[in-house]
């Protein structure tokens, strides 16, 4: 069903209306994380993508077997997907704490593309909802999926966190 989905164009879709609802509702002008001056090859880029999926879906599954992280309303995405936000952040890093370290090289275009992921799978479970499936947990996790890809977003663009309270607040 993934490649349905890409197919019909509506993941890039959500993804390009997510990321213009946050950027509209910003007080300034939020530009990415800049790429890094030596760029991944394409089997790197895949495979730090196939291993943020395999988080998404390990994360995903371990609250479905718990239920760890509910609250009246739905889950905590941000505890719901703490490796997967940790991993974006790490892509992200445009900065070391100390120049021993090395220096950072953020990876943009992988997020993008783990962005792309969350969008198709945000489509595959609509996909499946306007199918018929009468599903709690499918429910529970393309709502959480959603919010997962602005998540994603805010870091991308350097959201402070009180833009990000604020952006929240009136979603």
């Amino acid at each position: 069903m993934r490649k349905h989905a890409s197919e019909t164009g509506m993941p890039r879709a959500h993804l390009d209306a997510r990321r213009a609802r946050i950027l509209e509702g910003l007080d300034r002008t939020a530009e990415p994380v800049g790429s890094a001056t030596d760029s991944l090859s394409r089997e790197q880029i895949d495979h730090l993508v196939r291993e943020a999926e395999e988080l998404y879906w390990n994360e995903l599954a371990w609250e479905e077997l718990t239920d760890e992280e509910r609250v009246v309303g739905g889950h905590l995405t941000e505890l719901v997907f703490p490796g997967l936000l940790a991993f974006v952040d790490g892509l992200l890093l445009e900065s070391l704490p100390r120049a021993e370290f090395g220096t950072a090289r953020p990876h943009p275009e992988v997020v993008e593309e783990i962005l792309l992921f969350l969008a198709e799978r945000y489509w595959e479970a609509t996909a499946e909802l306007e199918q018929g499936a009468d599903s709690g947990s499918l429910v529970w996790a393309r709502a959480m999926t959603a919010h997962l890809i602005d998540l994603v977003l805010y870091p991308l663009y350097r959201l402070s966190p009180a833009e990000r309270e604020e952006l929240e607040g009136r979603a």
